[in-house]
């Protein structure tokens, strides 16, 4: 079968579509308020690459429950103090006919006591040797219960907002991801063990989402599918098996964040990753890429390779209105870095602006 054509639209099992198979990736941005509820900056973020048209907008990972925050400036859905924001920021994206996605998230270990004022909590407690690492405590069961009651009712927000999915965060070392890794979870319970009991709690927060959203609500999954980062303990034959059980308990995607596309697999190196979960999962459920894509031919490889739409993040942050123009022959997307001046024309507010100072080739010094 040949790769579909980006511009094409894009179906999901629930009966929902996106203009196209351009997304916006979730990208932290530190512009919402402390308290979680949106701000004029971010809501100029994000429906600026509506109106530049991404068919696909999702907005950073949004916190499900106060002590799972994990950034400053972070967008929450844990409260129903944040439903107003929610709601302008659903209708405007939708007024552009994009699909508007919220990533839902918990940080676990990641979610340090200065900003939440607790402890962390994760699978297990582990020790990592990184600047301001604090040993988490094993989750409880009335942890996880509560967690997952958090998920499900953020999710309810989401659709009350008017929304049109959401995206379970289970990559890049989260609480999903934690779980999920064979290193941070040594647990002996029914949470741990082997890859059944580590998946557990992603699947049932999935199964939980999908039953308390109506049809035709997006509900997808993101997932790191090895080693990067903070995401570790992850081995790939693992992570697609996961993959295919989400599929099973009806998820509308898989959103594989591989930081690169186009890199080896660690544990394969003759191959790319995305044949194989191509491979493993239906062909009617959609497979999204992120990493390091660029190009419109960076787009085009990602496609052939399996996928079925791509994530733009740092190329969508200097290129806004990327898939408009990728439509044009000759398109070059614009690298950095950039003026400060000429981030804010591309609606980079100022917290953003200050973020990306701590990433090469985003910002002009001086």
């Amino acid at each position: 079968m040949s790769a579909p054509s980006l511009f094409e639209p894009l179906l999901f099992p629930c009966g929902a579509s996106a203009p196209n198979r351009v997304a916006l990736a979730p990208l932290t941005n530190q512009q919402s308020e402390e308290d979680g509820t949106l701000s004029e900056d971010e809501l100029r973020w994000l429906v600026r690459r509506a109106t530049g048209g991404f068919g696909i907008v999702e907005t950073c990972a949004a916190h499900v429950c106060a002590t799972g925050k994990g950034f400053e400036g972070q967008l929450g859905v844990w409260s129903d103090a944040h439903l107003p924001g929610l709601r302008r920021l659903a209708a405007a994206i939708a007024a552009t006919g994009a699909l508007g996605l919220v990533q839902l998230y918990h940080g676990g270990v990641r979610s340090p006591s200065r900003l939440t004022g607790q402890r962390p909590w994760s699978a297990s407690e582990f020790e990592e040797e990184r600047e301001g690492f604090e040993r988490p405590r094993a989750a409880t069961e009335g942890d996880l219960e509560a967690v997952l009651a958090a998920f499900v009712a953020a999710a309810r927000r989401c659709v009350a907002a008017g929304f049109g999915g959401v995206e379970l965060h289970g990559a890049h070392g989260y609480l999903f991801s934690q779980f999920l890794s064979r290193t941070m979870n040594t647990r002996a319970d029914a949470w741990g063990g082997d890859l059944r009991g580590r998946a557990r709690l992603l699947r049932e927060a999935l199964r939980q989402v999908r039953a308390a959203t109506p049809a035709g609500f997006v509900v997808g999954v993101r997932l790191s599918l090895e080693d990067f980062g903070y995401a570790r303990g992850l081995d790939l034959d693992e992570s697609v098996t996961v993959a295919q059980w989400l599929a099973e308990e009806g998820a509308d995607f898989i959103h594989a964040s591989l930081w690169d596309v186009h890199k080896s697999s660690l544990k394969y190196p003759e191959e790319s990753v995305l044949p194989r979960l191509r491979a493993a999962l239906p062909r009617s459920l959609p497979i999204i890429a992120a990493g390091k894509i660029w190009t419109v031919a960076d787009a085009a490889a990602t496609l052939a390779l399996g996928a079925d739409a791509v994530a733009l993040g740092r190329a969508a942050i200097l290129n806004p209105d990327w898939p408009r123009e990728a439509q044009k022959e000759g398109f070059t997307p614009t690298r950095g870095p950039l003026s400060a001046a000429a981030l804010a024309e591309r609606a980079v507010g100022p917290r953003f602006l200050a973020y990306l100072r701590h990433f090469p080739n985003m910002v002009e010094e001086g």
